[in-house]
């Protein structure tokens, strides 16, 4: 059984509920991610997507907001261990563009589309190998 943990970005790019959303679109240009898990202290609060942020930008006065005024406050999250399978199974009937991978109430990481699109990539190029 493949798990997330095999596949997930360890260790992704965070930000504080609190920060201003200048400094989340800051962040997620700078390290090219279209994800940004949200803590409060340790804890997850929430996910803050460039879907979110893309409709933020259109505001003519953000530079009061922060980002728990913007985030999803529900965001996807699974265990580490969970099964890969069941995992992209979900994603793609509730249209979600991540999973964010929790152990012991700490994020360790995020299993994205991107994550998805690549391993179907790799399954491609066996059945290539295998003449199918």
């Amino acid at each position: 059984m493949a798990t997330v943990r095999q596949l997930m970005s360890p260790a992704p790019h965070t930000i504080g509920a609190d920060q201003p959303i200048e400094e989340a679109i800051h962040r997620m240009r700078n390290a090219h991610v279209r994800h940004l898990p949200v803590l409060s202290g340790a804890h997850l609060v929430g996910l803050l997507s460039d879907r979110d942020v893309r409709l933020v930008e259109t505001f003519a006065k953000r530079e009061h907001l922060v980002v728990s005024d913007v985030m999803s406050a529900e965001p996807f999250v699974v265990g580490a261990g969970d099964d890969l399978k069941e995992v992209v199974k979900a994603m793609a009937e509730r249209k979600l563009g991540s999973a964010i991978a929790v152990e012991d109430g700490k994020v360790v990481g995020i299993f994205t589309t991107t994550d998805a699109l690549h391993l179907l990539l790799q399954h491609l190029a066996i059945d290539e190998v295998r003449g199918f």
